[in-house]
């Protein structure tokens, strides 16, 4: 099950037209859905299920822009602008910490991608920092880990899932926008080739441009309309503590757990080094265009065929405008948590920070990203299909970019001038 969110009080009616739709009520879709509300432009936000109930609410809350590629880090700095308005803008509390980063290096060679990582950034005015082990031990004290030393950034930091995606729907939903669960976009619907609407299980809405902030069910909705979008599924189990006495404020990540302090007093702990990796259809159809990144990352899958491979084959691919779609027989994707993966983060942190060893786990739970084959997302326009517009994809790290990610398609959709350069992101690249 996902964590609890805050509860908001959307519509149960939706219009017959508006300007804009937005398919997906995650962080992304919802921040766009605001950006265009504030500019006072209609948008109509449709969410199959509830707002923020998938990746939205079950990711680590991390808001970095260490370890991005070079070409996305101006987004992450454009979000960590935005994370820091937040409460004055939404008139909420969304958690957000700037306490820093910190990922954690056992041998010389991690140490290296490290600094191969920092060089790569150099002309970016990023406070990153490589460390040594005293440095460690200074920042994060009562450690027994025999580090190599590591990478900080100040001023990378955190937010809470649970609270966010709420706290920007309220917000949006008060500005003027129009937020309906339980109501799947089936397909869009089309006058000489350009959207003019688009079909929902309770009937059509007339708009003039779709934004699809679908997350891992992007690739299904546009592959029933003949376009490809390449992604594959990974899973993170995650769990949360107790309140405890923890060793910093600082989040951390280590070559096999990372830890980041919840806002009552427990820890939001993973397996770093571990994702479930279920096979799927789409493994044997796109498979091939991830060997690069699978070279690279093999030690970190958990390969495995269970109930999500049979899920996913129960699911049509093709669909007609007036059949019941695959959003609405799954509303929410909701993948098994992975109590052996939970067990070795526990171990493996107990092992490097004893302060751990009374931790109690009170809550867990897992969410399912969808990857593409370089980890970046796609925000822009489907050429082939005028009107409508892309931001999914984020690859398991949309949600601290999520703010600026909204604000750049929103940008796009109004054509005005975009809050970073969206050409990394354009979808022709894949």
């Amino acid at each position: 099950m996902a964590p609890v969110q805050t509860p908001v009080l959307t519509s149960r009616d939706a219009p017959e037209k508006t300007s804009v739709v937005v398919i997906g009520g995650g962080i992304v879709g919802l921040s766009a859905a605001l950006v265009l509300a504030e500019r006072g432009i209609p948008v109509t936000v449709l969410e199959k299920g509830r707002i923020g109930a998938e990746q939205s609410s079950r990711n680590l809350g991390w808001v970095r822009k260490m370890g991005r590629a070079a070409p996305d880090v101006p987004l992450a700095q454009a979000a960590d602008r935005l994370w820091a308005a937040m409460p004055a803008r939404l008139g909420a509390e969304v958690g957000y910490r700037q306490a820093g980063i910190m990922y954690l290096a056992r041998t010389e060679a991690e140490m290296a991608m490290h600094a191969d990582w920092l060089k790569s950034v150099s002309d970016l005015s990023l406070d990153s920092r490589l460390l040594r082990p005293a440095d460690i031990d200074a920042l994060v004290p009562g450690g027994r880990g025999q580090w190599a030393g590591g990478i900080v950034t100040p001023s990378d930091g955190r937010a809470e899932p649970t609270l966010a995606s709420a706290a920007i729907a309220a917000a949006a939903i008060a500005k003027g926008a129009v937020i309906v669960e339980n109501c799947a976009v089936r397909t869009l619907s089309r006058a000489a080739g350009r959207v003019c609407g688009v079909v929902t299980e309770r009937g059509e809405i007339a708009c003039e441009q779709v934004l699809l902030a679908g997350g891992l069910w992007s690739r299904r909705f546009l592959g029933n309309l003949g376009i490809s979008l390449p992604t594959l599924p990974l899973v993170c189990s995650v769990f949360r503590t107790a309140p405890m006495e923890g060793p910093t404020e600082i989040a951390v990540g280590g070559p096999d757990f990372s830890f980041r302090k919840h806002r009552d007093g427990g820890f939001i702990i993973t397996q770093r080094g571990a994702l479930g990796a279920p096979l799927m259809l789409d493994h044997l159809l796109i498979g091939m265009r991830y060997l690069p990144m699978l070279r690279g990352q093999r030690k970190l899958l958990r390969i495995g065929l269970g109930r999500e491979a049979l899920t996913d084959l129960s699911l049509p691919r093709r669909w007609r405008a007036e059949a019941i779609s695959p959003f609405e027989r799954l509303r929410t994707m909701d993948p098994p948590t992975r109590p052996d993966l939970n067990a070795e983060a526990l171990a493996n942190l107990r092992a490097a920070w004893p302060a751990f060893a009374t931790a109690r786990i009170v809550e867990s739970w897992a969410g399912m990203m969808d990857i593409t084959p370089d980890s970046q997302p796609v925000i822009g326009p489907v050429e082939k299909v005028p009107g409508l517009m892309l931001a999914t994809g984020f690859s398991g790290h949309g949600f601290g970019t999520g703010p600026a990610a909204g604000q750049l398609a929103a940008d796009l959709l109004c054509g005005a001038p975009p809050i970073v350069d969206p050409a990394p992101y354009r979808l022709e690249r894949l």
